[in-house]
């Protein structure tokens, strides 16, 4: 083959007959010029290929383009031919050919500038003939050379390799040849024949033709988007597993578990004072010239087993010093990158000496340190770095970086919300409901209340004991709909409500119509104030016991039965008449008269004791009652025990639960 600057040259003329032939012509294509002068071309020409040596090229002066020849020995060769028109003494007009094959162009040689761009081009290019055989390739596509074999010069697509099936590849590329209609983008996944490496290629093939049309072969362009894929299936993944749950520190961690391996080998998510409220101010922590505590590490991972890397464990302060990235990303609020770390004497590293001794003790070669920006707030930092991945961070990790800081921010300050709102409404709820319950000597009384994990927080649920005139003593229990703060404060207002009409000395029938009405009264009211009161279509249940008749009176707004549970065990519910939930101001209550022998314990609670997603409100009414059958000595342990029973630690939504006991 002749080498770039060896160009193969022959001279023919307007009749095609072969008048000049070179040494380097000879090497190409296996004739000498003792066999090929004063010939017809046609002897070069494949069959179907009449128009190269016809002697009627082209109009122009120049010209170029791709053509086949066929080697003495039969093969095809693709080159590439460019014609210039040539006066001669003796044959007048002739055609002076240079011929050089394709794979040494687009090598070099003629085509110099030509390879600059191309052999550089990031995407993997190949030529092939019309037998499916690779004539070029450029460096890109050597690189894939162990996941796709077959991009090697002068292997055909057809020749068999162990564990490489190239049968659609062949069908794509001959259907390319045969139509010339383009393909464009077409995805295939390629696998090492050990299974060690594998790409995701996205390729597009192209028709080759020569000067006379016909087709020669195919260019395939092949762009390795595997690693595109990884980072989508990454940022997938995030909006998955992170904000998973409502709780910082499972958010935090979450980030940290997720970009471990995928992008770094060790990182961190360290939270300012603001996310992590609860936790003991980092302005009363010591602080020094060189190091101030900033940040309280939330969460971490590496992938090494003790995350040697660490400095600090989860829930303790982390310290920095003034003049170092950390406190630079802070004041600046944009992410530090830094390919290779440096690590030399004069860098910030001399006023930290621990980091310094970690960094070379684990081997941390490259760092990258982006901000947790939430709605304008600095909520923290995220760090990663690798230690044992020798391959540096690229603009490309640090932009996949900052797309799963964004999205763990937006988690992470929703989360941080959701514990404010929610630490707010159960201080508000706590300092709503009574604190020391008491009957007196006519009743025992004891409670319980359990929060949801669930919702997006606390909600209405209450329940009250209110001591009346002549040794009297009111029951009450009550749900608002809705949860989070709004639903507390609207509970505290109908608590103070129903304190105030219990003590006019209402009859349960009564109170409950008066306080239906004035919900709705406060809610028109507060409606022209822009600050509604939504109170409608909230539960109560009301009783009265009078120890000098052991008699007890009860009514009902849309709320689930009181159960009663007679000195022998057994449990009813007694059917109260209807009424309609509160706030709705559609009707009339009615009140049932009970006596109570001395022993009975009477049970108010809200529904989310008895109902649940699996069961409806009679099948928790059937569970109720035998978990109330089993009587206990002291009425607080029968409370605890009830509420273990029936909802354990998690309930699906706010329990309230009364207890009272008849005493003799």
């Amino acid at each position: 083959m002749a080498a770039p600057d060896n160009i193969a040259v022959a001279v023919i003329d307007v009749e095609g007959i072969v008048i000049g032939w070179t040494r380097a012509a000879e090497e190409l294509s296996g004739y000498r010029a003792a066999d090929i002068l004063g010939r017809s071309g046609t002897i070069l020409q494949l069959p179907g290929d009449n128009k190269l040596w016809t002697g009627h090229l082209a109009d122009q002066e120049r010209w170029s383009g791709l053509a086949e020849l066929r080697h003495r020995g039969g093969e095809r060769l693709l080159v590439r031919v460019e014609g210039s028109r040539l006066g001669t003494a003796e044959a007048g007009d002739a055609w002076l050919l240079a011929i050089t094959p394709a794979a040494a162009d687009l090598a070099g040689g003629t085509g110099s500038v030509l390879e600059s761009l191309i052999s550089r081009f990031p995407v993997a290019m190949a030529i092939w003939d019309r037998d499916l055989r690779c004539v070029w390739l450029n460096t890109e596509a050597e690189r894939l050379n162990g996941v796709f074999p077959h991009y090697r010069i002068g292997l055909s697509l057809s020749e068999p390799i162990a564990d490489i099936d190239t049968r659609a590849a062949q069908e794509a590329m001959r259907r390319v040849i045969s139509d010339g209609e383009p393909m464009i983008d077409r995805e295939a996944r390629w696998s090492a024949a050990d299974h060690s490496e594998a790409r995701t290629l996205s390729t597009s093939l192209f028709r080759l033709e020569g000067v006379d049309g016909r087709p020669l072969g195919v260019c395939s362009l092949a762009l390795d988007i595997s690693d595109s894929r990884a980072r989508l299936a990454l940022l997938r993944e995030a909006s998955i597993r992170i904000g998973s749950t409502l709780d910082v520190r499972q958010t935090a961690q979450e980030v940290a578990d997720l970009a471990v391996p995928a992008l770094a080998d060790f990182v961190t998510v360290d939270l300012a004072e603001s996310v992590l409220p609860e936790e003991e101010p980092l302005q009363r922590l010591a602080a020094t010239d060189v190091s101030i505590p900033v940040f309280r590490r939330a969460g971490m991972a590496s992938i090494h087993d003790g995350t040697p890397e660490s400095l600090w464990p989860r829930g303790q302060p982390v310290f920095v010093p003034p003049s170092s990235p950390f406190t630079k990303v802070l004041s600046t609020r944009r992410s530090h990158f830094e390919p290779v770390l440096d690590t030399s004497p004069g860098t910030w590293l001399d006023k930290d000496p621990d980091r310094a001794r970690i960094i070379h003790g684990t081997g941390m070669h490259t760092l990258i340190i982006v901000p947790l920006l939430a709605r304008g707030e600095m909520l923290g930092v995220t760090v990663f770095v690798r230690n044992e991945n020798p391959v540096p961070f690229t603009h490309d990790d640090l932009l996949l970086a900052e797309e799963l800081v964004a999205r763990a921010a937006l988690s992470l300050d929703n989360a941080r919300r959701y514990t404010r709102e929610r630490t707010a409404a159960l201080a508000l709820q706590r300092d709503l409901l009574p604190r020391n319950l008491s009957g007196g000597a006519a009743l025992d009384v004891a409670s319980r209340y359990l929060p949801s994990d669930r919702h997006e927080g606390v909600g209405g649920d209450w329940f009250d004991v209110i001591r009346l005139r002549d040794s009297r003593v009111a029951l009450v229990v009550g749900d608002v709909t809705g949860h989070g703060i709004n639903a507390a404060a609207t509970m505290g207002r109908l608590r103070t409500a129903v304190r105030t009409l219990a003590y006019v000395g209402l009859p349960p029938d009564e109170l409950l119509a008066q306080l239906d009405d004035l919900v709705v009264r406060l809610a028109e009211e507060d409606d022209h104030c822009g600050q509604p009161f939504d109170a409608a279509g909230a539960t109560c249940l009301y009783a009265v016991y009078d120890p000098a008749t052991r008699h007890c009176a009860m009514a009902g707004a849309g709320h689930p039965p009181p159960a009663l549970v007679d000195p022998s065990g057994a449990v009813t519910f007694p059917l109260l008449p209807s009424g309609t939930p509160i706030g709705l101001g559609l009707g009339s209550f009615q009140a049932l008269d009970v006596e109570l022998a001395a022993g009975t314990v009477i049970a108010l609670y809200t529904d989310g004791l008895i109902e649940t997603r699996q069961a409806d409100l009679g099948a928790g009414m059937d569970r109720l009652g035998a978990a109330l059958s089993r009587a206990a000595p002291a009425l607080d342990n029968l409370c605890a025990s009830v509420v273990r029973a029936m909802v354990g630690d998690t309930p699906e939504d706010d329990v309230a639960l009364l207890l009272a006991r008849v005493l003799a």
